[in-house]
């Protein structure tokens, strides 16, 4: 096995964040204008870092006039999201436009579907209560699988939690992806009142880990900062000035109605940790060589290459283009 362990150490994902975003605006700009043959851009802007930095890259790429950004709330989403969404579309001088995708939801039965599966598990849940699905957060210390646990918060502030069943998860996710779907029809429904590319706000964690909606947040033209890990994004926020209360926000993923970390609800590691140790992996670095340089054990370490492994083989059929005879045509 070829390793690089000379190259392994906690900097290795700095950038020189002048050079990189010098370096996605030039490509941006080329692949909407010039590749694509689109009069400009769309995106969705969430209130988090990743789309709060890739508007800052497109307001340097193009005119504010060639730039939509749309903010998509539903019934269930932070009012924080709406506000932080509005404060740095301000801050760039693009004027938003909101989009509430509320009626669409209730016409897919989104809530209705995953409800039915919420009281599976506590008949006593309705509309009054908060939910959220989560990960066992103890991945250095744990050898636990990938087994979700629902929670509900009752009006009183009460918790209750329990491990689904895989009926009730898929029908859980199932029917709360309509969200993410909604929003990209709404995404290209403006891109293509316009002649518009749609601009896809998810990075490197979320494509290659598997967090994400197949034809939904994963539904793009231009995909600016799929190469950068989580990491690298905050990188850049502090380099474009991004708003510091996005900077500082917890990842959310913002889908379910009680308050979720992206850690809590899929990664389970913080990111400036996690990010180092995929690095490790991806380059074939031996766990000891990143359990020195990170003060873990090697044993730490293989469960979280174990785990990386397990979601991006879990999630393969997630990256893989429609399939068919094209090439035997």
């Amino acid at each position: 096995m070829i390793t690089k362990t000379a190259e392994f150490h906690r900097q290795i994902l700095e950038l020189d964040p002048a050079q990189e975003v010098e370096r996605i605006v030039e490509r941006l700009r080329r692949d909407i204008f010039h590749v694509l043959k689109r009069k400009g851009g769309v995106l969705g802007v969430s209130g988090g870092v990743d789309s709060a930095v890739v508007l800052a890259l497109a307001v340097q790429a193009m005119e504010t006039n060639r730039l939509v950004a749309l903010l998509l709330p539903e019934r269930e989403s932070s009012p924080e999201s709406l506000l932080l969404g509005r404060e740095v579309c301000h801050q760039f001088g693009v004027t938003p436009l909101v989009e509430d995708i509320t009626e669409p939801l209730y016409g897919f039965g989104s809530y209705r579907r995953r409800d039915t599966a919420v009281k599976e598990v506590f008949p006593e849940y309705d509309s009054s209560y908060k939910l959220k699905i989560t990960l066992p957060t103890d991945l250095l210390d744990s050898d636990t699988l990938n087994f979700y646990r629902l929670t509900i918060v009752s009006p009183e502030g009460e918790e209750k939690s329990e491990r689904l069943r895989p009926s009730q998860l898929r029908q859980i996710v199932a029917a709360t992806n309509f969200k993410q779907r909604s929003r990209a029809a709404m995404l290209y429904y403006h891109a293509e009142l316009r002649d518009f590319a749609v601009i896809g706000t998810p990075q490197k964690n979320e494509h290659d880990q598997g967090f994400f909606v197949k034809y939904g947040d994963s539904a793009m033209d231009v995909q600016p900062i799929g190469h950068l890990y989580k990491t690298q994004v905050y990188q850049l926020a502090e380099y474009l000035d991004i708003p510091e209360a996005i900077r500082t926000r917890p990842p959310t993923s913002d889908t379910y109605s009680a308050s979720s970390t992206q850690e809590e609800f899929f990664f389970r590691l913080p990111f400036e940790l996690m990010d180092l140790i995929w690095y490790g992996l991806t380059h074939e670095v031996p766990a000891e060589v990143v359990a020195r340089e990170l003060e873990l054990t090697a044993e730490q370490v293989n469960r979280v290459y174990a785990d990386l492994q397990r979601k991006q083989r879990t999630t393969n059929y997630l990256r893989t283009p429609p399939l068919g005879l094209f090439d035997e045509a």
